[in-house]
């Protein structure tokens, strides 16, 4: 039986850049009993929070629930678990919560986290700017106050098209073939060959240092929670050679290609309807 319950986030757990439904919440709070789970994707802490935690905690989620959950950041290049006690997590170390505990967002803890220098940064976020501007794809007057097409994640740079705050049919309409996205990471190759890029979402672009993707992602959520390939379950719509979730087909992990939330939804409904 499987003892990890691991998911891309968009496009498999909801729409694009939204919150997960209720329907997913409900159910991913009654795998949270039985399984750890594991989002993992390209998104910021903060952006986890809004589409993975909050509808969770609104849907009933419990602390001793959060504690099974396991936040995988900017492709696992960082770690966050949730402790009441609101102190560092050691590598085998247990918090007993008592019923009725309260949840506190300041109680996220994080594990590790491997940054990219500020050199790199730099250097990337050049390219993906000057390769979207040769080929027409630098679309800055499109986006919302505040938004901007490059930003740091810390350890990886994300190019969005439309910015992050762009509405859902407008991301899904920019590139539904992901051939604009194609062309970009050709060209920021060609400008700065020592970093991969990957594509992902509907407008996005991760850039990170080689190796720095979903499988070591994965590496470290088997480190971290004493696991191997075989106890772990991955949900993913981008599995095809190329796509961010190739990399976890790569490594031998049994894998559920969904197209949407609800073929997610309906998978986990029949585990669920089996135990």
């Amino acid at each position: 039986m499987k003892k990890v319950l691991a998911f891309d986030i968009d496009q498999t757990l909801n729409i694009a850049k939204t919150p997960i439904p209720d329907e997913i919440a409900k159910l991913l709070i009654k795998c949270l009993t039985h399984f750890d789970i594991c989002p993992i994707s390209g998104q910021k802490f903060d952006q986890f929070l809004v589409q993975i935690v909050n509808p969770l905690l609104a849907n009933g989620a419990s602390v001793a629930e959060l504690m099974n959950l396991h936040l995988f950041v900017a492709q696992g290049t960082q770690y966050y678990r949730y402790d009441p006690a609101g102190k560092k997590f050691g590598p085998v170390e247990i918090t007993l919560v008592k019923p009725n505990t309260p949840y506190s967002e300041q109680n996220w803890q994080q594990v590790y986290n491997y940054p990219l220098t500020d050199e790199q940064v730099s250097k990337i976020s050049t390219s993906l700017e000057q390769a979207a501007k040769e080929l027409g794809f630098w679309e800055e007057d499109k986006l919302k106050k505040g938004d901007e097409i490059i930003e740091n994640r810390l350890s990886q740079v994300t190019f969005s098209a439309l910015g992050q705050k762009a509405g859902t049919k407008e991301k899904y309409a920019w590139d539904p073939d992901c051939k604009k996205r194609a062309k970009i990471v050709k060209r920021a190759k060609e400008l700065a060959p020592e970093f991969d890029y990957e594509i992902g979402g509907t407008t996005s672009i991760n850039a990170i240092t080689p190796g720095m993707n979903k499988e070591f992602g994965m590496t470290h959520l088997m480190k971290e929670l004493h696991a191997s390939e075989d106890d772990i379950l991955y949900f993913g719509d981008m599995t095809e050679p190329g796509g961010n979730d190739y990399p976890v087909v790569k490594m031998g992990i049994d894998t559920i290609t969904v197209r949407n939330h609800e073929d997610t939804a309906y998978a986990l409904r029949g585990i669920l309807g089996i135990l």
